[in-house]
């Protein structure tokens, strides 16, 4: 569909692009990469068809955004979607699943009929990354800006290790439910729930890594994050007891931001919202943020500061209810949105 017959108030054409967009990679000032992989997850698994989910269910969604009105018309592309991936991940998922029910069976990662299967599940995670970082760069060097559109919380990596190439520093705003901070969990070294453990450990372009609506964490992860001097938390107890004392949550959410630097990274792991939101996700927490808090986070994000990225993940779309795919798009949106706002002034 050419640029020049798009409506943005007509139907939405299921055209192969997130929210329909008539963009090339080429002429968008953003572009949306696709990352159907969900090998690690520890609990529900389904977040690998999460991409083709989410660009369904936005062809329903309406352009005008109060918040960042008209930004869209710099261009949103969406990136070919390698469905390589989601093969590799499919295959993987078995091993993956074996191994943890091994380890939930009682067992150890150094019995010996695990460790081949976690061998060559961490071979198909680094070749992951790799997929992931070229793509990224790929765009980077054209000077566009780059999200992610996720499969499980280990999927973004490839994405951050590629701005580290492009930003001397940059900060992390961190939505989730959980930290993510664990060490090889169940024997993966890019485990779902080691993204930002690994950040830390890895790339040393970031240097801030503010958590929002973190609300189940185990005591190391709590205590690596006392102790690394990058993680500052807003756990889901602390954004409880501002609101229970009264404090306005424009207040909390410029607290917030005044902890990270100029360049943001935002990682939203659609679990950070609370259960009618994300009702399928894989690891699901009560508590959290409702859909208003978190748009109304980023928008102030996107006054405050120049946000240099961003990935959606763990949205798991269920055949019988929209709500999933149907949020994702639409916290997708925001991003979008926020993004190519706060880079207006950059330019």
């Amino acid at each position: 569909m050419a640029q020049e017959y798009f409506d943005p108030d007509g139907v939405g054409v299921d055209n192969g692009n997130y929210f329909c967009m008539p963009f090339t990679p080429e002429e968008a000032a953003l572009v949306l990469l696709s990352a159907p992989w969900d090998v690690t997850v520890s609990y529900g698994a389904g977040t690998a068809y999460a991409p083709d989910a989410i660009i369904g269910a936005s062809t329903q969604l309406d352009f005008y955004d109060i918040a960042a009105p008209g930004a869209w018309r710099r261009g949103i592309a969406t990136a070919p979607v390698d469905y390589t991936i989601q093969e590799l991940s499919q295959r993987l998922r078995i091993d993956a699943r074996r191994v943890i029910e091994h380890l939930e069976g009682g067992g150890e990662t150094t019995d010996d009929y695990v460790v081949r299967k976690i061998r060559r599940v961490n071979e198909g995670s680094i070749e992951l990354n790799r997929n992931i970082r070229e793509q990224a760069e790929q765009w980077l060097e054209q000077g566009k800006l780059v999200g992610l559109v996720g499969g499980d919380h280990s999927t973004p990596y490839g994405l951050i290790r590629a701005l580290g190439k492009y930003h001397e520093q940059f900060g992390i705003l961190h939505i989730d439910a959980h930290c993510d901070l664990r060490k090889k969990y169940e024997g993966f070294e890019f485990s779902h729930a080691s993204i930002m453990y690994n950040v830390l450990h890895d790339i040393h372009q970031v240097e801030r890594i503010v958590q929002v609506g973190v609300r189940d964490f185990s005591q190391t992860e709590r205590n690596l994050a006392e102790q690394s001097g990058k993680v500052i938390e807003f756990d889901d107890q602390r954004l409880l007891e501002a609101e229970f004392s009264g404090r306005t949550w424009d207040d909390v959410c410029y607290e917030i931001i005044a902890h990270l630097p100029e360049k943001v990274y935002v990682s939203f792991d659609i679990d950070g919202l609370d259960l009618p939101y994300c009702p399928h996700t894989g690891t699901p927490v009560p508590g959290g943020l409702s859909f208003n808090k978190a748009a109304r986070l980023l928008q102030l994000l996107g006054e405050e500061r120049r946000i240099v990225g961003f990935d959606v993940v763990e949205v798991c779309p269920h055949k019988d209810d929209h709500i999933d795919a149907s949020v994702g798009a639409r916290i997708l949106w925001k991003l979008c949105g926020q993004t190519l706002r706060s880079n207006e002034k950059s330019e």
